[in-house]
């Protein structure tokens, strides 16, 4: 099923999520839950856990887990005798981790914020622009927000 979305609106209400204060995954997660019916409250509460890396241990980027539970919804793998169920999940999956993987290297929290890592300058034409560029998780949000909407319409 293929459905409607403007990313762009989608994404920037990531960006807007993450600066008013929510973690990473739920930046991503709440930017598009209510297209799942997802109630407001339950999304921010399902997501916590997986900001930081999950729960800061900078394991898995929270936006990317964010992200993983979309997929869950669009590709929902909940009868274990399902197996092709779990396998278009989990392709799903990696469909969404390889372009973040590709363009940042990896999808570890910690070592997406190494230090080492070279900074995007701004574009002054986005109005997230200099802030995407000082912020390396705000980057990641905008980047996985943008990824998770092409594969929830299908692209």
């Amino acid at each position: 099923m293929s459905i409607a979305i403007d990313i762009t609106e989608r994404r920037q209400r990531a960006i807007e999520n993450f600066r008013a204060g929510y973690n990473c995954a739920q930046a991503v997660f709440l930017a598009y839950s209510d297209i799942y019916n997802v109630e407001e409250k339950l999304a921010k509460q399902l997501a916590a856990p997986f900001g930081g890396g999950m729960g800061r241990m900078r394991e898995v980027c929270g936006a990317l887990s964010g992200a993983f539970m979309l997929v869950g919804l669009k590709y929902p793998a909940d009868d274990p005798e399902n197996k092709a169920a779990k396998m278009e999940n989990y392709a799903a999956v990696q469909r969404v981790a390889a372009p973040f993987r590709e363009k940042h290297g990896t999808i570890i929290c910690r070592e997406l914020l190494d230090a080492k890592r070279a900074k995007p300058e701004a574009d002054l034409a986005d109005p997230f622009g200099e802030y995407l560029a000082k912020n390396p998780c705000a980057r990641f949000v905008a980047d996985t927000a943008e990824i998770i909407g092409r594969e929830l319409i299908g692209e």
